[in-house]
């Protein structure tokens, strides 16, 4: 494992961190990212001012030069280069066991910091304090809401209306899509049961309380585990617009690998967070869900002369025996 230390200087346009002990420490991980990553960096030092902050990247073993580019890009970031790929969950939990300051924040690679966002989602967690977890409004890169920073828990409902598909036409009501919080444009403050792991700020204290992210989920859903455990000791998770990130989202992996994980990690969040008798009708929901889909989209690529539009839903449906064992 190799370590890059500021060397005491600082680049143009960049903040180094002092030798007093930083107030938040920011955990990216890494795996085969290495232009975005370093775009990340980029805005992550040119647009937090005025705060004593550590930056952590922990590299999953990337074959494609990212740590060396981090290393040479930014020397005063602390650089961990993990012999395998340890996943989201692992890697951060691995990298926090390092961190002293009183606030983390977990930040995917595939975002660009705005303005005064790191700013202003420490100031909103340090008033909110019974939120214990917080984040910030995610866009794409042309400026649309990508409402992924934040979402409610699974339900007999929720599911429900997935299979259903009264979650796809009615998207835009929260009765019918109540995982997404349809309608709700990310543009006020607000408790979510869900805050996303891209931007995921915590108290030390609390991570060290929770146990960090169960280890395992390798990818997808840890987040949610953590949040709805914090839940449990009272802790009201809020989101804030004041703290606006841009986040492409999936840009490691296919998206049938990302299918995959996810799906594995819902059947893993019902069997841990539900009641005992009703997870078995969670995972049939899930298992309705993924069928369905299948079906109908197959059966529309066949009236429209053999689209390859269901090829990633007949591989969930083909593999879904590896999917529904969960974690």
């Amino acid at each position: 494992m190799a370590r890059a230390e500021s060397t005491g200087g600082e680049k143009t346009g960049m903040v180094a961190r002092s030798a007093s002990r930083a107030e938040l420490t920011v955990i990216v991980v890494t795996w085969n990212t290495r232009a975005l990553t370093l775009r990340c960096l980029e805005t992550l030092f040119a647009n937090t001012h005025g705060l004593n902050m550590r930056v952590i990247v922990a590299d999953n073993h990337s074959d494609d030069g990212s740590a060396e580019a981090i290393a040479e890009r930014f020397p005063q970031v602390d650089l961990i280069r993990n012999r395998e790929d340890l996943g989201f969950g692992r890697a951060n939990n691995k990298a926090i066991e390092r961190v002293d300051s009183e606030w983390l924040l977990l930040l995917n690679p595939d975002t660009e910091v705005h303005p005064n966002a790191i700013n202003n989602l420490l100031a909103f967690s340090k008033q909110h304090p019974e939120a214990g977890i917080t984040g910030g409004r995610t866009v794409f890169p042309d400026g649309s809401l990508n409402i992924g920073s934040c979402w409610n828990r699974m339900t007999p409902w929720s599911l429900f209306c997935s299979l259903t598909g009264l979650s796809v036409v009615f998207s835009e009501t929260a009765l019918f899509n109540p995982e997404a919080i349809g309608g709700w444009k990310r543009d006020a403050v607000r408790h979510v049961d869900i805050v996303q792991g891209s931007f995921f700020m915590i108290p030390t204290a609390l991570w060290k309380r929770l146990g960090g992210f169960d280890p395992r989920y390798f990818m997808y859903g840890e987040e949610a585990d953590l949040c709805l455990r914090a839940a449990a000791l009272g802790y009201r998770p809020m989101i804030t617009p004041d703290a606006e990130i841009m986040h492409l989202g999936g840009a490691a992996a296919p998206r049938a690998v990302r299918m995959q994980q996810l799906w594995r990690s819902k059947v893993t969040l019902v069997r841990a967070h539900w009641p005992k008798l009703l997870a078995p009708v969670g995972v049939a929901e899930l298992w309705l869900c993924c069928a369905t889909r299948s079906l109908a989209l197959t059966a529309l690529g066949l009236l429209s002369g053999g689209s390859d539009r269901d090829d990633v839903w007949r591989e969930m449906w083909a593999k879904r025996r590896d999917w529904l064992k969960g974690y």
